[in-house]
């Protein structure tokens, strides 16, 4: 029996081979990285392999699309080279659209359960387009805004907030959580880390809160390794060049110490490498989901092996300040934990309670359980 692991029994109007088709999508910045790393005339087995290899966006996906199970199906319904791939080895013409591809590759794939990681790109429009064998249809989202999601059973997330809004809406929500990726275990295991403190993100003149962190955590780099590999904007990147050294774009110039620590973006296993290097992961969350906290990057770093040091709110069970990571109140608090976190050399057992947490609460396994509860409550 399919998903027999997961000890679920399918509900009498899901088939008990469950069909799953999950879709994503690329940023912009993996998207450039993914290009140069697949190049072009592969197959589409081949380039989606390739994919998996890198690990970009793994927490969100499901445990049976990583099993490789025959009747789960994934594709990045964005990716313009990987999808043409999969429309000329069937047969499609060649103007078809990306939308077009898609709903073709679920009606071969007869799939039963939609679940949707860009409802953005593929939203109430392209639901109602579904052929009919698809049962269930879920959409992650994460982030606030006006997203028409007519005709999806459920939107889900980890973030309460997030949720409480589509509910007001009159939209169906339901909780899921990102799932610890295995491929993180090998970075898990270093124990000596050349890097004291690393921040993987986003940066742009808007992110103003992020910025007083980073300032306040740069300034210690005359005393500890301090690394952040920043996904800048463009204007961002303009300002720091030497174009921005006058002019208006002179105000949006990051402070000196931030750009001494500034290295290029990271993402998938690049970014695996980066956490597992480093002693303390910096997470800065964004203000979007209000007091709730646990964006993917807590995940990612104790999946890694390394001690999270993040700011007050919030947190999904058993993140648990000093215990399985560490809480900062302010941008000067921020430093100072770190200073006693190296000093005293407290991250290493931090990290590994917080590594051990993660990857039994936090697993594919129960990452899939909670997905086919959701398709219970349907």
């Amino acid at each position: 029996m399919f998903f027999n692991d997961c000890g679920h029994v399918a509900k009498p109007q899901i088939v008990t081979h469950l069909r799953v088709f999950q879709n994503s999508g690329l940023s912009r910045s993996y998207a450039n990285r993914f290009n140069r790393l697949a190049g072009t005339g592969k197959s589409f087995d081949v380039r989606l392999g390739l994919f998996f290899q890198d690990a970009y966006g793994a927490s969100h996906i499901l445990k049976p699309i990583c099993d490789g199970e025959s009747e789960g199906f994934f594709t990045n319904g964005d990716d313009a080279t990987l999808q043409r791939a999969w429309a000329r080895e069937n047969g499609l013409a060649k103007t078809a659209s990306l939308a077009e591809i898609l709903l073709t590759q679920i009606e071969h794939h007869r799939t039963e359960v939609f679940y949707n990681l860009d409802p953005m790109l593929y939203d109430a429009t392209f639901v109602r387009q579904l052929p009919g064998c698809v049962r269930v249809k879920l959409a992650w989202r994460a982030a606030p805004g006006t997203i028409n999601f007519a005709g999806y059973d459920r939107v889900v997330s980890n973030f309460p907030s997030i949720r409480a809004q589509y509910e007001r809406q009159g939209i169906a929500t339901a909780e899921l959580f990102p799932g610890h990726d295995k491929a993180l275990e090998p970075y898990a295991t270093q124990r000596e880390r050349r890097v004291d403190v690393v921040f993987c993100g986003g940066f742009t003149r808007h992110h103003l809160k992020r910025r007083a962190i980073l300032e306040s955590v740069a300034a210690l780099g005359h005393r500890y390794r301090v690394v952040y590999h920043l996904d800048s904007s463009r204007l961002t990147k303009l300002a720091d060049s030497p174009l921005g050294w006058v002019g208006p774009l002179a105000k949006m110039r990051q402070p000196k110490s931030i750009r001494s620590a500034a290295a290029k973006p990271v993402f998938g296993t690049q970014m695996y490498q980066a956490l597992g290097n480093a002693k303390i992961v910096l997470n800065a969350a964004i203000d979007m989901a209000g007091d709730d906290r646990g964006n993917m990057r807590c995940f990612e770093a104790m999946g890694a092996g390394a001690t999270l040091l993040t700011d007050g709110g919030n947190y999904p069970s058993g993140m648990e300040a000093e215990s399985t990571m560490l809480v900062y109140n302010d941008p000067q608090d921020a430093a100072v934990k770190i200073i006693e976190c190296l000093e005293g050399r407290m991250w290493d057992a931090i990290a590994q309670k917080g590594h051990q947490m993660v990857k039994t609460l936090y697993s594919k396994e129960h990452q899939y359980e909670q997905f086919l509860g959701i398709l219970d409550d349907i």
